[in-house]
C-alpha cells in the first residue's frame, strides 16, 4: 500500500477504497455500489470477513485485516511456494501445511507462513515421493499432493498430535516452565505482577511491554518460551483468544485460554469468552499462546490486583495440568 495510509474506514474515498473493494470481492464478499466510497455496505462486508477469519471485528481495515485480505487471495497452486526472506504467507501456504501435516510430515505450526520447518517437510515429502527434493512447491509436488488428497481426512494433524503429546509429558508443576508475559504498554502493572508470582514459583519468565506485536512474537520465539500470555485493553471484541483455524487448533492454547476466562469471570462486569482466533500474535508465537483483550477499562483498572492474581493462578493451574481443557469454551 505504498502511498496509502491505514486504517481505512467509513467515510474514506478514492483508489484505496476501490482496491479494498476489489480484494473483498476477490475472496467472496460482495460490496456493490460506488467502489470508490467506503459505505455501510463496505463496513458490513469487512465485518463479515473479519468474523469469518477470526479477527477483531470492528469494520475498520487496519494492518492486520489488510494482511489477511492479501493472504486470503492466495489459493494453493496459484504460485510456487518456497522459503525466502521475507517469508511467504497466505491461505495457500496454510493449505500446503495442512496437507503435509495430515500425511505425517511435521511443518512445525499451521500458521500459513512458509518457514524453515515447512521447507524441511516439503523436502521430506518430495524425497519420499521420488521427486527432486528442492523444498519448492511446484507443479510436480502439487500433483503428488493432489493424488494423496483425502487419504488422512478426519484425522488429527501431526502438529496437533505432537503438541498434545508434548503437553502430556510435561511435569505436573510450575517450576521449570519458560513463560512469556507481555502487554502492549497499557497494563504493565498487571503483567509484572503475574510475572513476579510465576517467578516466585520457579518459572523462568520473560516480561515484554511494547505495542510492537511482531517484535513480541520474535522475542518470545528466540527465548524458547513454553507458553505466551499477552494482555491489552480493548473496547470491543473482548476475548481470551487462542490460535485456531478451520484446520488446526492449539490444544495447549485452548486449555490455557479456558482457565484464564474461568478465573476472570467473577471479576469483570461481563464474562470474557475464550475463543479461537487467527490474530498474527497467536500465529507467530510458536508455542501455546493466549491474547487477553480485557475491558471495560474502568473495571480492569479498578480490579487490577485481583485480575493479576487470577491470571497468575490460571497460568499455574495450566502448568500443573496443561493438557486438560476447560469447560465452556466458545467455538
Amino acid at each position: 500500500m505504498e502511498g496509502w495510509e491505514l486504517p481505512i474506514r467509513r467515510g474514506d474515498a478514492g483508489t484505496v477504497v476501490a482496491d479494498l473493494h476489489r480484494r473483498l470481492e476477490n475472496v467472496g464478499y460482495e460490496v456493490g455500489g460506488d467502489h470508490c466510497q467506503f459505505t455501510t455496505a463496505t463496513e458490513a462486508a469487512l465485518r463479515q470477513f473479519q468474523r469469518d477469519r477470526d479477527l477483531v471485528v470492528d469494520g475498520v481495515c487496519g494492518p492486520v485485516t489488510w494482511r489477511a485480505l492479501i493472504e486470503a487471495d492466495h489459493r494453493l497452486g496459484d504460485r510456487m511456494l518456497y522459503h525466502r526472506s521475507p517469508m511467504m504467507r497466505g491461505n495457500d501456504v496454510a493449505a500446503l501445511q495442512y496437507r503435509l501435516s495430515q500425511l505425517g510430515f511435521n511443518v512445525g505450526w499451521l500458521d500459513g507462513i512458509f518457514g524453515p520447518a515447512t521447507e524441511v517437510a516439503v523436502r521430506e515429502f518430495q524425497h519420499n515421493g521420488g521427486i527432486i527434493a528442492d523444498g519448492v512447491l511446484g507443479r510436480e509436488t502439487l500433483a503428488a499432493l493432489d493424488r494423496l488428497a483425502g487419504r488422512a481426512a478426519g484425522e488429527r494433524t501431526v502438529v496437533e498430535v505432537r503438541e498434545a503429546e508434548w503437553l502430556r509429558t510435561q511435569p505436573n508443576q510450575v517450576e521449570g516452565w519458560r513463560l512469556v508475559i507481555a502487554d502492549t504498554g497499557e497494563l504493565p502493572a498487571i503483567a509484572q505482577t503475574v510475572a513476579r508470582r510465576l517467578q516466585s514459583e520457579g518459572s523462568t519468565v520473560l516480561s515484554l511491554s511494547t505495542p510492537a506485536l511482531t517484535h513480541q512474537a520474535q522475542t518470545a520465539n528466540a527465548f524458547g518460551g513454553d507458553a505466551y500470555i499477552g494482555l491489552t485493553l480493548a473496547r470491543e471484541s473482548l476475548r481470551i483468544a487462542y490460535f485456531s483455524t478451520e484446520e488446526f487448533q492449539s490444544v495447549g492454547g485452548r486449555a490455557l485460554a479456558g482457565r484464564c476466562a474461568a478465573e476472570l469471570k467473577p471479576l469483570l462486569p461481563d464474562a470474557i469468552p475464550a475463543m479461537g482466533m487467527q490474530l498474527p500474535i497467536l500465529r507467530e508465537t510458536r508455542m501455546p499462546a493466549v491474547w487477553c483483550r480485557l475491558g471495560p477499562s474502568a473495571a480492569v483498572v479498578a480490579r487490577a490486583p485481583a485480575i493479576a492474581r487470577a491470571l497468575a493462578g490460571a497460568v499455574m493451574s495450566w502448568c500443573i495440568h496443561p493438557e486438560e481443557p476447560q469447560a465452556g469454551l466458545a467455538d
